[in-house]
């Protein structure tokens, strides 16, 4: 019990002073009712304000992450005297990427800015932010309730009459459940992570795949124009021959027509050449009216050299796999949080109650009580306990075959793209060695024949035509190798150095991505680079 003053109970003396001056009892309830109106009104201005301020504090009063918290407001404070400073530097490094980028550049710039631009990798990067709140989610306690009652009709008891009763109560989770609850928020972090680094990794991919098949189209026209130039100089052999009389117009002839069907393989060619850029723009966010380029000569590619140790890299490195690993915890977690649920929830509280003098019993005191209550929620429905942890169950075995399957499919994905680009290589290899001298060889021969009419046209233009097909084949089957090459490279998780521009911290522009810097980098384990291939396997 509570007692109070006079003074400091202004109900009271409001009844009291209405009693001396003998004033109705209708009229006392209806302004002792007035009275208690007020009061509520500003108790729940009062809540509200305390609500408001407790959406402002950032401090979390676990014990298990306080320090890190703190460790964190540290980092936080530096982060951000930092980007201020370097935040107009930063954008405006990127706005003159963006516009530079035109024209041959190397490989290796445009996927530095895929990596700062890219929109796939900004919303994986915001979705960790995103997935590191929601650990502190999980941790913290439920909102308290506070409940006012008035009565219009107060109760009467010994002590007095009830006008006003104040509720509050705290929900205490069972011991364990809010570290499971942030055990399985803290998966979902790890998922996030795991998921960024294979966005990282495909856009990778996808970037160089893009610029190797931009290669190839520059490097088709090259050789289309190139041939072309040879068919006008055996046109221009033909005529000779035809304004001698050595042969019919009909050599003529042909030679026009087969200059009209490449200057149309050449029309297709740069449509093709506008399309692939067009495909490089997107994966970069760039304005798809840009045009980057490919340079004329790429460097040699690095060839893996042992596929057991490639198998071995994916399944240590492959984010995807990290990411399946990660979903068969938080499942075992979520288990967890399944089988606590059969414990009960402690609920502790108060109730104030505003006792008034003015009671019909002659003892009415005005003393006001306070009570102090706890209870508990009954986990009594059974069945439904046990269907949830055997729906979580069930969850965490799927999950552990899903990272199975994925596990299969990612050995076998790895022999694939290595036994393909080992059959690209020996293709290749055949093409430079072998065909593609013959060829020419042959078109050299040829030539000299018909000159001085050993052979007839139709022979020369299809050893021409034969001399077109094996140059684009050799450009299209080295565009294919470095294609599967960066299939095979994003399947094992990167065998290249890429550390300069893979997984760096991009310092935000506004203090709102600041929180981003604070995840932990994903760590992958990788093979030291494989030698590089002796042939540049190119035309001398």
């Amino acid at each position: 019990m509570l007692e109070f003053s006079e003074k400091g109970n202004p109900t009271i003396l409001l009844m009291r002073w209405y009693k001396k001056k003998n004033v109705p009892s209708v009229t006392r309830h209806l302004t002792a009712i007035r009275f208690q109106l007020v009061g509520v009104f500003w108790l729940t201005l009062f809540a509200s304000f305390i609500s408001i301020c407790g959406c402002r504090t950032g401090y979390f009063k676990d014990s298990d992450f306080s320090e890190l918290t703190k460790m964190g407001m540290r980092r936080m404070a530096q982060i951000r005297s930092k980007s201020r400073k370097t935040a107009m530097y930063t954008r405006g490094k990127q706005l003159a990427s963006a516009h530079f980028l035109e024209g041959p550049h190397p490989l290796e710039d445009y996927i530095q800015f895929a990596l700062v631009q890219n929109p796939e990798i900004l919303a994986a990067r915001k979705q960790i932010e995103s997935r590191i709140a929601s650990i502190r989610v999980a941790r913290g306690l439920p909102d308290p309730n506070l409940t006012a009652v008035s009565q219009p009709a107060p109760v009467q008891t010994a002590a007095g009459e009830f006008q006003f009763i104040l509720n509050a109560n705290q929900k205490f989770p069972w011991f364990g459940k809010l570290n499971t609850r942030g055990l399985v928020a803290d998966a979902e972090a790890s998922i996030a992570r795991a998921e960024l680094a294979a966005v990282e990794l495909d856009t990778i991919s996808n970037v160089k795949k893009a610029y190797f098949e931009l290669s190839y189209v520059q490097r088709a026209i090259i050789v289309t124009e190139t041939e072309q130039k040879l068919l006008e100089q055996l046109q221009s052999v033909a005529d000779t021959r035809y304004q001698t009389g050595e042969t019919s117009f009909q050599d003529v002839l042909r030679a026009d027509l087969e200059i009209s069907s490449i200057e149309n393989s050449l029309i297709d060619l740069r449509q093709r050449k506008i399309a692939q850029q067009a495909r490089l723009a997107r994966l970069l966010h760039m304005p798809p009216d840009t045009q980057p380029e490919a340079l004329p000569e790429l460097p040699a590619e690095q060839l893996p050299t042992d596929i057991e140790s490639l198998r071995q890299q994916a399944l240590t490195a492959r984010p995807e796999l990290k990411a399946a690993m990660n979903r068969v915890t938080r499942d075992r977690r979520a288990t967890e949080l399944a089988c606590l649920d059969y414990k009960p929830d402690v609920t502790f509280g108060f109730a104030w109650i505003d006792v008034a003098d003015a009671g019909l019993a002659p003892s009415s005191n005005g003393q006001d009580a306070l009570l102090l209550t706890a209870g508990v929620n009954l986990p009594i429905y059974r069945k439904r306990l046990a269907a949830s942890v055997r729906s979580a169950e069930a969850s965490t075995i799927a999950s552990a075959r899903k990272y199975d399957a994925l596990k299969d499919a990612t050995i076998q994905e790895v022999t694939d793209l290595f036994t393909q680009a080992q059959s690209h290589l020996d293709m290749l290899t055949l093409f430079l060695e072998d065909i593609l001298p013959k060829a020419e060889q042959t078109l050299e021969v040829s030539s000299q024949a018909y000159a001085v009419g050993d052979v007839d046209f139709l022979q020369l233009l299809d050893n021409w035509r034969q001399l077109l097909r094996y140059e684009l084949g050799r450009e299209r089957l080295e565009a294919d190798l470095r294609q599967a090459l960066a299939d095979l490279e994003q399947v094992v998780g990167g065998w290249r150095n890429w550390d300069g521009f893979w997984h760096q911290e991009v310092i935000p522009v506004s203090g709102s991505e600041d929180i981003s810097l604070l995840e932990e980098e994903l760590t992958v384990e990788r093979l030291p680079p494989p030698p590089a291939v002796e042939k540049n396997f190119k035309k001398n």
